[in-house]
Formats: structure tokens, sequence, C-alpha cells
């Protein structure tokens, strides 16, 4: 795995932000993600790429606790991943939530501050100021007001970027954030990351157009149920890599 940079940090910066170990997940008999090994490096911006149903939205889901693991560990900055998941934000992929639910966009992003609250505090003037400024942040602080439902896609995506800056994490999962979205929307939030990164923070993405790849990110990671390859883009980012990762079918019985 890369070295990290020469950078001054604190102790969690000389380790890494999410190492995951022998972990599989089964959904009943069938495998979604086999025996991975990986550790994450620390202020990059790393793709997660793969064809449908190599486990791409799996394996980050895995480091949220969303899904059971059937074997193995994850840990966010050397600790178990449930005792560290404050240190992560996490964007579901836009056709997973529920956008009928009666809500507007500032309430949404003001959820992203729920944890530092406590469920049982009431937002106040200062919570909904730091949730208009995650909606400036993102071009939306014009449409505090509206409800989400009344949104256009790629300005959901956007509100749902909005929540996960409010939370102030270390660390960023996002599932397909890109996928469908309109122009204006990419460029917003591929700038938005692009600081979010320069401030030291650690971006996941799920990431689905391969043209993209080199141009976006540090760090690549190819899955097909088991890991392919990891590495930085100019060293993994390879025609082979490709090769195996999308022309190989990836078989693997459950002794």
């Amino acid at each position: 795995m890369e070295q990290k940079s020469g950078n001054q940090g604190s102790a969690e910066d000389k380790i890494s932000p999410i190492m995951i170990r022998n972990m599989s997940i089964t959904y009943r008999t069938e495998p979604a993600l086999w025996n991975i090994d990986l550790d994450f490096p620390a202020r990059k911006m790393v793709a997660i790429i793969g064809p449908n149903g190599a486990g791409k939205s799996t394996l980050i889901k895995a480091v949220m606790g969303l899904v059971p693991i059937t074997a193995g560990k994850v840990h966010i900055y050397g600790k178990p991943s449930h005792k560290n998941r404050d240190k992560v934000a996490y964007v579901p992929q836009r056709g997973s939530v529920d956008w009928d639910f009666p809500t507007d966009a500032l309430d949404v992003v003001e959820m992203g501050l729920y944890g530092k609250l406590g469920w049982f505090r009431r937002p106040n003037s200062k919570t909904r100021n730091v949730a208009r400024e995650c909606l400036d942040r993102v071009g939306l602080s014009d449409y505090a007001d509206r409800q989400i439902g009344q949104l256009s896609g790629g300005q959901q995506q956007r509100v749902f970027v909005a929540r996960a800056l409010a939370q102030d994490a270390q660390i960023y999962l996002m599932d397909e954030p890109l996928n469908g979205v309109d122009a204006t929307t990419e460029e917003t939030i591929l700038s938005v990351l692009a600081n979010l990164r320069k401030g030291g923070k650690t971006i996941v993405m799920v990431h689905h157009d391969l043209r993209t790849v080199d141009k976006y990110f540090d760090w690549v990671v190819m899955v097909n149920r088991n890991l392919i390859a990891a590495g930085p883009i100019k060293e993994v980012f390879t025609k082979i890599n490709l090769d195996r990762t999308y022309q190989e079918k990836r078989c693997m019985s459950i002794q």
C-alpha cells in the first residue's frame, strides 16, 4: 500500500482510516464479498469500481455497519468500526431514499448534525446556520425551504452531500454520487470533494464511469466479489486489471 506523505498530523494520521481483514459477506448462501483484505489510504480520493453485482456498495455498507459481516473485521482508525463510526459520513445511492418524505432541504441537512446533538436535543439557531452553510457549499442556499420531493435529481444528490458535510467527518463514503446527475451537480460535488481532500479528509466513492477514474481519483479499488487490485491509479488502473475485474466470472463456493 502507498505510504502517506510527510505531512504532520494527529496520531490517527499514522494508521489506515479503514482497515479490512479477511472480510466475507454472504446473503443467504450467495457470497457478496469474499475474503477481502484492504487498507484504505489517508487523505486520498479513492474509487471503488467493478461490474454490477460485484459487491461495491456492500463494501462501503459493511464499513458503516449497514450489512452484517459473515467473517473478518473492519477497523476505523485502528478501532472496531462501531466505536469510531462517528468519524464517517455516508451518502447512499439516491435511488434508495424515499424522496416523498415530507421534509425540506434544510431539515435533511440538519439531520447530519443529530449525531453531535444527540437525538433528545432540539436543533437551534446554531445548527440551522451550520446546515445553511453546508447547503451554500453545494450551491443550494436558495433551496433551503424547498420540499426534497420537489427538487431535481441532481439537487437531491447535492442535499445529501450537504448532509454529509454537516457531520464534519474524517472519512466520506459515497455510493455512486455522480450517477445520473447533471453537469452542474457533478462539477459541484467534485469541487466539494477536492476541497475536503485538501483539508485532510479521506473520500471513498463507488464509481461507475471508467473514463473518468484516472481524472478524478488518486487511488482505485477493483472488486468482483474478490479484491482484484488496489493502489495508486498509475500503478493499478491498467488494462490487465480491468480485464480481470470485468471479464472474469468470479465463482466461490461456501464450504
